[in-house]
């Protein structure tokens, strides 16, 4: 990547749909950026969601790209739950090519319940289970997975708690979710616009557990050990003052929320990276798994005459005449 020095009206921004890479040296801290428009509003356009399981998959897709475009190599990052909540599932698919699918499955009685009853938040929409993060680099390599539990939590605190367990990186992440009423013609247009903000602490330098000392001078190193603890206590207070609003505002783009919190340290961009509403489905990829059934579970597959095979993530239906798979 380029590396842009960034200033008020030195470069033109990144616009929605863009995953915005971003360093500051001043705190040895690096992350990701992005706001996201007419990709989440297509993305969940493709189903008849309630407002608050679209709002909460919305969450769920800004924080696959964020964790997803780190990848430096081709492959698929796949972030999946499995609750006992009204919201049993949720899976986002981010390709490194910057195309990205989701879906969610959800119990549409218990999600209308909750939010007459004002309960819809996300984490109770989640419920208790587990959420999974699979990293895919192609068939002839070994898929990587990190598992969190989901007891009563948001997505924002699941990613903390996967950052501490699995990567021992210190980590924040910010999501922000609204649906967007507009004019237009005479009318009012609907859309969804959605933000996210990751902060991780460089690997190199490794935050040390405080521990009570003996009397007497300090310990040869601890003094880089106190600076490396307040630069993340500082990174961690400006990042706190972020508000969803913020993350979401067209008006405020990633460029410029970043330099807001982060200039004094001297705040570095680099070159945005797109993010694509795009199913992978084809007709062939479709017809290869019909093509490993056995003669049984073709038979009974068939429904009419046919076998009728709906994509879960952007609706296309495929249809199948059964002897191509019994012939």
């Amino acid at each position: 990547m380029e590396e842009i020095p960034f200033g008020p009206g030195s470069i033109d921004p990144a616009g929605d749909d863009a995953v915005l890479p971003f360093e500051v040296n001043g705190l040895d801290v690096r992350g990701r950026a992005i706001q996201m428009g007419p990709a989440l509003s297509a993305l969940l356009a493709r189903h008849d969601y309630p407002l608050p399981v679209s709002k909460l998959l919305g969450e769920a897709v800004v924080l696959a790209v964020l964790l997803g475009s780190s990848l430096k190599f081709e492959g698929q990052f796949l972030l999946q739950t499995q609750t006992d909540g009204p919201v049993d599932m949720l899976v986002v698919d981010y390709r490194t090519s910057g195309d990205i699918r989701a879906y969610a499955r959800f119990n549409k009685e218990r999600v209308a319940e909750m939010d007459v009853d004002g309960l819809s938040k996300p984490e109770l929409l989640l419920g208790k289970g587990i959420l999974a993060m699979t990293i895919d680099q192609g068939e002839f390599t070994s898929r990587y997975q990190g598992i969190v539990q989901l007891d009563g939590v948001s997505l924002e605190e699941v990613a903390h708690l996967y950052f501490s367990q699995s990567e021992q990186i210190p980590t924040l992440v910010r999501l922000a979710v609204a649906e967007m009423m507009t004019r237009e013609d005479g009318g009012a247009a609907h859309s969804w616009r959605a933000g996210g903000l990751l902060v991780q602490y460089l690997p190199e330098a490794s935050i040390g557990v405080q521990r009570d000392l003996p009397g007497g001078d300090a310990p040869e190193g601890m003094e880089h050990q106190a600076e490396e603890e307040d630069a993340w206590a500082e990174a961690t207070s400006l990042v706190s003052t972020v508000e969803d609003h913020e993350l979401i505002d067209p008006d405020v783009p990633a460029e410029r929320l970043l330099y807001r919190l982060f200039h004094e340290r001297g705040v570095r961009v680099y070159d945005s990276m797109a993010v694509r509403e795009q199913c992978s489905c084809s007709r062939d990829r479709i017809q290869g798994v019909l093509g490993s059934f056995s003669a049984e579970e073709i038979t009974s597959s068939i429904e009419d005459g046919e076998i009728s095979v709906t994509c879960e993530f952007c609706g296309q239906k495929y249809s199948f005449d059964p002897q191509e798979f019994l012939g």
